[in-house]
């Protein structure tokens, strides 16, 4: 059997169903950034070869601030960790604005 199953459907069968709610399509959809940055952000890191640790003590945090920016915790996050992270990974930070999706 492939996916995970809530209630008695996959994972993706539940998101599709959910998708049916405009309310919870757009919120899914207003994290697109997110994943993409946070996506990029680790893959980064482990093309690099550091671990959370190695990237944490190289940007002035702790390996458990790093491991919860990777999970997700982005609200609170500044441009200038941002762009520490980005120097530390040899990376560019690129922030722009664009038209949101209908």
């Amino acid at each position: 059997m492939k996916g995970s199953y809530v209630r008695g459907r996959t994972l993706e069968e539940h998101i599709a169903e959910q998708m049916k709610d405009p309310e919870f399509k757009k919120a899914w959809h207003d994290l697109d950034t997110e994943f993409e940055l946070l996506e990029s952000m680790i893959k980064a890191r482990e093309k690099a070869g550091l671990s959370q640790e190695q990237l944490a003590k190289k940007i002035g945090t702790k390996q458990p601030a790093l491991s919860r920016l990777e999970r997700g915790a982005f609200k609170k996050t500044t441009v200038e960790t941002l762009q520490k992270i980005a120097d530390a990974l040899d990376m560019k930070l690129v922030i722009k604005m664009q038209a949101k999706r209908n």
